[in-house]
């Protein structure tokens, strides 16, 4: 397989001469400390990224589709294209990961080399991930918590009215904060905790040809003493009427799956294919 040279994938000098400012703004911002950084990855890393990205279609992709999300993920680094994986590689590295501390003001942050729940995002027209609070603890790691979301965004000309806007919401889920579009090479950092709510709700209406792409990544903390226990909380908006009662019942079966993956080592393949079948797909 073909490498890439990763020295020059994230400018470290570059954002080094940043760096104060970033994590100022960053631990300041609203509603929870968070940044959005432009033109993140070298030009040309970025681009080769976007031209490998698989197709949904592709070997590998786990469908989550269920009340609370309509989205693709693909997180086997075994089966993302070199370009990707180079990528994925510099970020989880011990060199990124300490800038990574430095811009949150989070001390020895871990990367997660499995991807879980990470890796790849794809969604299609009509896809949609409802407002929550992420997992608070790794699935396979009981002392590992988690604390830090980097997602970055490969849509070229991405629409306004494509929609698909991540939205951070405040802490008490009484109204969106801000709104932050997808784009090209943008990359979005943020703390994620047991009130950092967040999501895309509405459906995207991009064109039947596009798809909105990230790669996520998350990493963590090894805790002494034991962290508490939360799957994801997802949370009704409110002017969500009765759609409540489905985002709540919805929730407690992703815990329910939540628990057993965790007991039992369930991986996300299977209830994909649970998913699929229960919804008519092959």
């Amino acid at each position: 397989m073909n490498t890439i040279a990763t020295d020059t994938l994230f400018d470290y000098d570059r954002w080094q001469k940043t760096l104060p400012a970033d994590a100022q703004r960053y631990q300041q911002n609203q509603p929870y400390p968070h940044i959005a950084l432009e033109n993140f990855l070298e030009p040309w890393a970025a681009e080769r990224a976007l031209a490998s990205f698989p197709a949904v279609g592709d070997a590998g992709w786990i469908h989550y589709v269920h009340v609370n999300e309509k989205k693709h993920g693909l997180n086997k680094m075994g089966l993302l294209p070199a370009a990707i994986q180079e990528v994925i590689r510099e970020m989880n590295s011990p060199k990124f990961v300490a800038y990574l501390s430095e811009l949150t003001g989070i001390p020895n942050l871990i990367s997660d080399d499995s991807l879980e729940g990470g890796g790849l995002h794809q969604s299609k027209r009509n896809g949609f991930l409802n407002v929550h609070a992420d997992f608070t603890v790794h699935p396979h790691k009981r002392n590992w918590r988690r604390r830090v979301n980097l997602l970055i965004y490969l849509n070229h000309d991405w629409k306004p009215e494509y929609r698909g806007d991540l939205e951070l919401w405040d802490r008490q889920m009484k109204g969106v904060v801000e709104k932050i579009a997808p784009i090209f090479n943008r990359c979005v950092i943020f703390n994620t905790d047991e009130d950092s709510y967040h999501g895309l709700p509405d459906p995207i209406l991009c064109p039947d040809d596009r798809t909105r792409k990230s790669i996520a990544l998350y990493y963590f903390t090894e805790e002494a003493v034991t962290p508490t226990l939360r799957s994801t909380n997802y949370k009704a908006r409110p002017d969500d009427g009765a759609k409540a009662i489905l985002i709540w019942l919805d929730k407690k079966m992703v815990a329910t799956y939540t628990m057993l993956k965790r007991t039992l080592s369930i991986d996300d393949a299977f209830i994909s294919s649970v998913l699929n079948r229960l919804s008519g797909k092959k």
